[in-house]
């Protein structure tokens, strides 16, 4: 049996200034933006650079009760681990379109990492993990 996890919904304000984010800043690829008219909504998936993993669905928050969601989509917790092949190339890159980062570098038994918050104030670790971690054979 093979399955895989496709998608990450990511709770948004706007598409638009989300996309802006995670493509002018992050340099994620937009992989699909299409207008469903029938639900008044886009379907926006974007990938980080030469992933061919999970991808991120952006949801726009369409209840009053999502809005409250939007940057706490994990109670303060990092949300999401984007895993680098340089990690010094990446950080120095988002230091220098202005990505907030709430931790800075640090190495870890597991690699190099660093807190940062996209624009709504989820927490992501930037890492690199060592050769040898589980978890680095399957994600570069």
């Amino acid at each position: 049996m093979k399955q895989a996890i496709v998608h990450i919904a990511l709770v948004v304000k706007d598409y638009d200034e989300a996309i802006d984010f995670y493509v002018d800043k992050l340099n994620f690829e937009l992989i699909e933006d299409i207008y469903q008219p029938e639900q008044n909504k886009r379907w926006v998936v974007i990938s980080p650079p030469g992933s061919s993993g999970v991808t991120l669905l952006l949801a726009r928050a369409s209840k009053p009760q999502q809005l409250e969601f939007i940057g706490n989509q994990t109670g303060g917790r990092v949300f999401l681990f984007l895993n680098t092949d340089d990690f010094w190339r990446d950080y120095n890159q988002m230091q220098s379109v202005g990505v907030n980062f709430l931790r800075p570098p640090q190495e870890q038994e597991y690699g190099t990492v660093a807190v940062f918050e996209d624009l709504y104030g989820n927490q992501w670790d930037l890492l690199q993990l060592n050769p040898e971690h589980p978890i680095a054979r399957r994600a570069i």
